[in-house]
């Protein structure tokens, strides 16, 4: 409540605010983690059709059936598990790679022609990305004909515009002081960038990889797009087999959903406290 400046001075009055703005926390907590709740209590129901289940949000009981189905449903469940990660791991690498690379040059770099790359990128960001998606895979699938490849699957996401700018922001707070010192004392660019700009860094660089991971991970459409046999196919492609013209198997997706989540939790636990950082560093300089 620290954030308030309180100018009411009766108890009474804030006993009510206070109450109102917590109710309003707790409520929009439970709509966040309710959509979690029901995908973990409904991949512990047995694996029968979808017309079969009995949807409560309290099991009945608790049987790991639907996760045996899971994986004994398609010989490839662990392969588009593998896939995922491979994807997801190659996009969030690149990613912070290349934009930490591209935002230190927009953000402390003078070179001719920069404020129109600049503004060009931004530009960039406008345009909606179904618009891109039909001449990005002609260009994948009809002209460099990678259709279901790991390179069809990375290389349209290797950096994002995005990520660029939001490096670019960070860096921008970083005092130009320290980079002329550094050039002062001898230090050449590649080492200013090393040993100074990535170690002040690590904030913008963790909320970068839990983002591009979680994107990369979730993405359901572009994986869709350029697989076309079961081997290839994420774990998002893959829970869609579960799905039948007149039946689903709803259990086990979930289970499969569930198995799906647990790296980005891992991901995000092992990295919150970068990201709540990031969070706090955005707050104070907004």
């Amino acid at each position: 409540m620290g954030l308030f400046n309180n100018t009411i001075k009766s108890k009474g009055s804030l006993f009510a605010r206070n109450g109102l703005i917590i109710t309003a926390l707790l409520l929009f907590a439970a709509a966040t983690i309710f959509p979690i709740y029901f995908m973990i209590i409904s991949s512990f129901g047995d694996p029968v059709e979808a017309g079969a289940m009995s949807y409560s949000l309290i099991p009945a009981k608790i049987s790991f059936e639907s996760y045996k189905f899971f994986f004994n449903f398609s010989a490839h469940s662990w392969d588009w598990l593998k896939n995922s990660f491979i994807v997801a791991a190659c996009i969030t690498v690149s990613n912070v790679f290349f934009a930490t690379l591209a935002g230190y040059a927009f953000a402390k770099m003078k070179f001719r022609g920069k404020g129109i790359l600049f503004a060009i990128l931004l530009g960039s960001m406008m345009i909606p990305t179904q618009v891109t998606q039909v001449p990005l895979y002609i260009l994948i699938v009809n002209i460099f004909e990678l259709q279901n490849t790991y390179t069809a699957l990375i290389m349209p996401s290797i950096v994002t515009v995005y990520n660029i700018f939001l490096v670019k922001q960070f860096m921008s707070s970083i005092p130009v002081e320290i980079i002329e010192a550094a050039k002062i004392e001898g230090c050449s660019q590649p080492k200013i960038f090393w040993y100074i700009i990535m170690p002040l860094s690590k904030t913008v660089m963790a909320v970068l990889a839990i983002l591009t991971f979680m994107a990369a991970w979730n993405d359901f459409f572009w994986p869709f797009l350029v697989t076309n046999t079961m081997d290839m196919q994420t774990i998002q492609v893959g829970l869609k087999n579960f799905r039948f013209a007149n039946t689903t198997y709803f259990a086990p997706m979930m289970a499969g959903a569930t198995i799906s989540a647990v790296p980005m939790f891992i991901l995000f636990f092992s990295l919150q406290k970068y990201f709540l950082e990031g969070v706090a560093v955005g707050a104070v300089k907004g």
